[in-house]
């Protein structure tokens, strides 16, 4: 009896379109700061292939895979937007101590924020994403530090939230290990042993670091706080994460009441403080950087220590004015963060462009920031301080396509002949397309990885379950 014939081979996977926009106004935010009134972008897999002047040349010889031409007349592309600071879970605990400054307004969520579980963190890091993403963010990072006590796979929550909803993402392992029993401000439920902390942190560099290039997850280390964190687990996590080739992140210099507690508790302020536990240098940023002294500046722009910049949230809880444009000048990489909702209720970074400029002018005169450099913090100065400015935060041939099309030709826009300006210092400009990895996750003001009403209703729904949890103790 005659075999029979063998399978036919697997069909070749479909090649990914050539995507070619065309038309547009084009803000490369190279080092040059490179524009184009009307240009063109073309893309590639998930690599831009050219960018420049007028319409796009035609494909090389021989190229005949599909492509997807888009009409960007009337817009401006730039970068997509990174966020280098968040705290996703606050998505459920929005518009509470509504006056407060930080340390109270620490004291009356940590209770809440203590009874967080997998559920809610998954339900919350996506309201926190899909927003971000519906207003140009590309490449997402969160700072997650409250892991209580039986509550699931927190981390994985957040991770598998971006997966799903297709952004580049920076996460990073938080934790706290000083409670309240041991002066801290957290609750004691709340917060982990130095060697419990150490150990999950090694675990999730271990699942989920992935360190390539164009890598879609990559994780990094981070103590929350110096009021929240013993000497000891900041020292540990800093050779940790060196060990591991990993970047390191917290927050410092963020109160007045920050610099009294490091002065009272360790004799010195709080840079002087990080660099005697090894957290200066060029792969870490820290959030906030408030309350900096000319010296404090300096041995920042010298270690090459970066700043994630969040205007709003400064503002929401009135903690004082980063120094931002001293930080520029001195050479110090910064980027915008959106920091955790319950501080920012917006939840967008587009509009962190233009507070950024607003607060730094009126502090400092109408010289202190440009709008181009307002994007440029919220794009490429972004990259800088995620350690990915070689593969993003800039249109440039042979970086990652992480790029956004917004709409300028609309009534909010249509009289701003400057596209940047119109960007910065107009309202919000809509999102008509938006690539992560050459791939498009927002079209038309509306995300196409997920369904946004169920986002909103599984957020209140779990936003609401945490409310009678904690109400319940």
């Amino acid at each position: 009896m005659a075999e029979p014939p063998p399978p036919p081979p697997p069909s070749a996977p479909r090649p990914a379109p050539r995507i070619i926009i065309e038309n547009c106004a084009i803000a490369t935010v190279d080092a040059g700061d490179t524009e184009y009134d009307s240009g063109h972008i073309v893309i590639s897999g998930n690599l831009i292939e050219a960018v420049g002047p007028g319409p796009a040349p035609a494909p090389p010889e021989g190229d005949a895979g599909p492509v997807r031409r888009v009409d960007g007349t009337g817009h401006l592309a730039t970068p997509g937007l990174v966020n280098t600071h968040h705290h996703f879970y606050q998505w459920l605990t929005r518009g509470l101590a509504q006056n407060s400054g930080l340390f109270d307004w620490l004291v009356a969520l940590y209770p809440i924020w203590s009874r967080i579980d997998e559920r809610m963190v998954h339900a919350a890091a996506r309201g926190s994403l899909a927003m971000m993403m519906r207003g140009g963010v590309t490449t997402a990072m969160d700072h997650h530090y409250v892991f209580p006590r039986g509550s699931g796979d927190l981390l994985g929550a957040e991770i598998r939230a971006a997966r799903e909803l297709g952004v580049r993402f920076s996460p990073t392992r938080g934790s706290m290990d000083r409670g309240e029993s041991a002066g801290g401000l957290p609750p004691d439920f709340a917060v982990e042993t130095t060697e419990a902390a150490l150990i999950a942190t090694e675990e999730a560099i271990d699942t989920h670091h992935d360190p390539s290039f164009g890598s879609m997850l990559r994780i990094g280390v981070a103590p929350c706080s110096p009021f929240s964190v013993s000497t000891e687990l900041l020292r540990e996590a800093a050779a940790l994460a060196r060990r591991k080739g990993v970047r390191l992140h917290t927050h410092g210099s963020e109160t007045v009441e920050e610099e009294r507690f490091c002065k009272e508790l360790f004799g010195m302020g709080p840079t002087d403080y990080f660099e005697s536990t090894g957290w200066l240098g060029e792969d870490v940023w820290m959030a906030h950087c408030i309350h900096m002294s000319d010296a404090d500046i300096e041995a920042f722009a010298r270690t090459g220590t970066g700043v994630g910049h969040c205007p709003s949230s400064n503002a929401r809880i009135a903690a004082g004015t980063a120094r931002v444009p001293d930080m520029l000048a001195a050479g110090i990489p910064v980027g915008l963060g959106v920091d955790g909702t319950a501080s920012n209720e917006s939840g967008e970074l587009h509009t962190e462009l233009r507070n950024a400029l607003l607060i730094h002018r009126l502090a400092g005169g109408e010289g202190a920031l440009t709008v181009r450099q307002s994007l440029r913090l919220g794009t490429y100065g972004g990259a800088q301080v995620l350690g990915r400015a070689a593969e993003t935060g800039s249109l440039e041939p042979g970086k990652l396509a992480d790029v956004v099309l917004w709409k300028l030709d609309g009534l909010g826009h249509s009289t701003i002949a400057d596209p940047v300006a119109a960007l910065v210092l107009g309202p919000p400009a809509p999102v008509t397309l938006s690539l992560v990895d050459g791939r498009p996750v927002v079209e038309d003001g509306r995300l196409v990885t997920a369904d946004e009403d169920t986002i909103a209703r599984e957020a209140r729904d779990e936003a609401r379950r945490l409310a009678r949890v904690a109400a319940a103790g």
